[in-house]
C-alpha cells in the first residue's frame, strides 16, 4: 500500500473509530458507592449509586462493589473500559491498593482491593485516597487546571487534603503524605478523632461548626434564636447547613462562628503556604460553598499567619466537581497511571 493510500486509510480510521478512553470509576463510603463512566477529558458520561455494606465480612463489601461494577458495566454495554479507579477512604496503600484500617470501613483491614478486582475483571485497577484523587481531577479538569502545584481540601464531615506536584500526586515515603486535615494549630485544643490535640479537622470542619454552634446556643438561648427556630427547637439538630442558612438570613451568631472558623483556617493555610507555596488552593466538600463566602476574609488574615511575601496570588477557589469529586478522581488516577 502506498504512503498516500495508507495515510488516507488511517486518517479514515480516526474518523469514524472511537479514540477517547473510558475509566469506570468507584467512589467507595461507609454507606454508598458511587460509580460512573468517565471519559478521558473528565466527563462523567454515567453515574449511579448502589449500597456499601461496610461493617459485615470482607467479602460482603467486596461484593457491594462488584455489584456496583457490574451495573455500571450492564447499563453501559458499548463502552471500551480500559480501566478501573477506585477512590477510599484511607489510610491505604496506593502501590499495592491494599485498604489498610480506615475507620468508616471496618469491613477491611489489610485487605487487597486491588489485587481481588484484577483477579476479577481482568483491568487495570488503581486504588487511591479520596483527596487524593480528588485533588488530581482539579489539576487536570476542574478548579486547577494549567497549575503545576496545587494544593487540595475538602471540608465536609472531616477535613481531607491531597498535594499535585507537576500533575502527580505526592505520596510521600509510603503513600501517607498529605494529612493535612491532621495538621495541629492548637496544642491546647479539642482532641481530634486520630488522637492529636487542636487539629484542623477538630477545628474548622462540618462537625466542628455545628458543635461550635450547638455550645454557643447553650450558652445564651436568646442569641441563638434564629439556630433553635431553624432546628425546630434541638439543639443537637443544629448543624453547619443551618448554620449556612442562618448567616444567609443576616444572623449576627451564625456569622460570628463562621467568621471564627475562618479565621482558624486562615492560621492552618499560612502554615501551608509557608510550607508548600502551591500555585494555588481548591476547596471542595459539603462545607465548600459556605466557606467560600469567607474566602476574602481568609486572605485578608493571611499576612498574620504567612511569611511568604508572595502569598496574596495564591488564589483560593472553590472546585470545580463537587459532590462528583470521588468518580471525577478515580478516573483522573488512571488516566495518570
Amino acid at each position: 500500500m502506498s504512503g498516500g493510500i495508507a495515510a488516507g486509510v488511517n486518517s479514515f480510521l480516526s474518523a469514524i473509530l472511537p479514540t477517547t478512553k473510558h475509566f469506570l470509576a468507584l467512589d467507595i463510603g461507609g454507606t454508598k458507592i458511587a460509580a460512573g463512566l468517565v471519559d478521558s477529558q473528565g466527563k462523567i458520561l454515567f453515574q449511579q449509586r448502589t449500597p456499601m455494606f461496610s461493617r459485615g465480612e470482607a467479602a460482603t463489601g467486596l461484593n457491594a462493589v462488584k455489584t456496583a461494577i457490574d451495573q455500571t458495566r450492564n447499563a453501559n454495554p458499548g463502552a471500551a473500559i480500559a480501566a478501573i479507579g477506585v477512590s477510599s477512604p484511607g489510610p491505604l496503600d496506593p502501590k499495592t491498593g491494599v485498604i489498610l484500617n480506615p475507620p468508616n470501613l471496618p469491613c477491611w483491614r489489610d485487605f487487597p482491593l486491588r489485587a481481588e478486582l484484577e483477579r476479577s475483571y481482568d483491568l487495570p485497577v488503581h486504588v487511591d485516597n479520596d483527596a487524593n484523587v480528588a485533588g488530581l481531577a482539579e489539576a487536570l479538569w476542574g478548579a486547577a487546571t494549567g497549575h503545576n502545584y496545587v494544593f487540595y481540601v475538602t471540608i465536609g464531615t472531616g477535613i481531607g487534603t491531597g498535594v499535585i506536584l507537576n500533575g502527580r500526586i505526592y505520596h510521600g515515603r509510603t503513600g501517607a503524605a498529605a494529612e493535612g486535615g491532621h495538621v495541629s494549630i492548637n496544642y491546647r485544643g479539642p482532641v481530634c478523632a486520630c488522637g492529636k490535640r487542636g487539629c484542623i479537622e477538630a477545628l474548622a470542619s462540618g462537625t466542628a461548626i455545628a458543635q461550635r454552634g450547638q455550645a454557643k446556643v447553650t450558652a445564651n438561648r436568646s442569641q441563638g434564636q434564629m439556630l433553635l427556630d431553624l432546628a425546630k427547637g434541638d439543639i443537637f439538630g443544629i448543624n453547619a447547613k443551618l448554620i449556612g442558612q442562618a448567616w444567609r438570613k443576616g444572623d449576627p451568631l451564625a456569622t460570628s462562628i463562621l467568621r471564627e472558623t475562618s479565621d482558624l483556617l486562615a492560621i492552618w493555610l499560612g502554615n501551608i503556604i509557608d510550607l508548600l507555596e502551591p500555585d494555588i488552593v481548591v476547596v471542595g466538600g459539603g462545607v465548600a460553598e459556605l466557606i467560600s463566602g469567607f474566602f476574602g476574609r481568609i486572605s485578608e488574615q493571611l499576612p498574620k499567619w504567612s511569611i511568604n511575601q508572595r502569598r496574596s496570588e495564591i488564589p483560593i477557589m472553590v472546585a470545580h466537581y463537587r459532590a462528583d469529586a470521588g468518580i471525577a478522581g478515580a478516573a483522573a488516577l488512571c488516566l495518570k497511571a
